[in-house]
């Protein structure tokens, strides 16, 4: 008999806890965070988020690397630079594991997500310091190829620095946008697990955007504004929020937070968007 009671009052605190995760903070159920009374979208979305993200890299740069490298092949530009492998080697494993936590979670293995999730406090950091070197290096190494070329490259890489420099604002946003949510979603993984998912899938979205300037096909506003790309941005997480909207009825404070962070950084760069000021104050951050 008092095992009876003592297994039951076991079983009752397990089911107490369970329905805890559940709740946001402001007391509303949750089905997006692996409780037991989620299908099995809610616990796969942000596995399917993962993939769409890689998918979306890859179908960006593979193209983009394979013309670049018959480029280098011919003499027609010079090798990539050290930087620019690193960068790449350090966005890519970010990826892989933002797919590996996210299956890791939707499996169970919520031990081994704890663990592994470690990776992060060092990829992002080196992820910042090689973007910060690899920006100036490009341009750089565009600026020296427009000193000793003929007139006709010359102007055509005139216009490539024009270019380079009102990508700079991008550039920055990503850069501020980044860490700065991927520290807001470490900082409530034990305390509120849904934020913590929705809050990393948002943040690798921020950066998606040099792999969507790369899918050539799609059509863009650039150069004249970046608006086509941010919309294709925010396209990529429409999975994770229409789901969302399904499930719970009702927006996530994540997604509130997320947009309260980066609209005062969108609104910069459309308000700096190819102005002469702008011009001037990057041309002396890059060179």
């Amino acid at each position: 008999m008092l095992k009876f009671v003592f297994s039951g009052r076991v079983t009752e605190r397990y089911i107490m806890a369970k329905v805890a995760y559940s709740l946001t903070q402001n007391g509303r159920i949750d089905y997006l965070v692996g409780t037991p009374r989620a299908q099995i979208i809610d616990r796969w979305i942000y596995v399917f988020m993962a993939v769409v993200f890689i998918v979306v890299a890859l179908a960006g740069f593979i193209p983009d690397s394979v013309d670049k490298i018959a480029e280098v092949t011919a003499g027609k530009r010079p090798p990539f630079p050290l930087v620019l492998h690193l960068h790449a080697a350090l966005m890519g494993s970010f990826l892989l594991l933002l797919l590996t936590q996210s299956w890791l979670v939707a499996v169970g293995k919520n031990g081994a997500h704890a663990k592994i999730g470690v990776a992060s406090l060092l990829i992002v950091p080196a992820l910042m310091i090689v973007g910060f070197i690899l920006v100036p290096t490009i341009f750089q190494e565009t600026l020296l190829a427009s000193q000793t070329a003929s007139p006709v490259i010359k102007e055509k890489l005139a216009a490539a620095l024009t270019r380079k420099e009102n990508v700079l604002l991008i550039q920055i946003r990503m850069g501020l946008l980044f860490p700065l949510l991927i520290g807001v979603a470490l900082h409530a993984r034990r305390t509120d697990p849904g934020f913590h998912k929705r809050m990393m899938v948002l943040a690798t979205a921020s950066v998606l955007i040099p792999a969507i300037v790369r899918i050539h096909w799609l059509p863009t506003t650039l150069p004249a504004s970046p608006v086509a790309t941010d919309l294709y941005m925010l396209l990529t997480i429409a999975p994770m929020l229409v789901w969302d909207l399904i499930r719970n009825r009702y927006v996530h404070w994540a997604y509130i937070v997320w947009g309260s962070i980066s609209l005062p950084l969108l609104l910069a760069t459309y308000i700096l968007w190819d102005t002469q000021r702008w011009h001037l104050i990057a041309r002396s951050i890059l060179t």
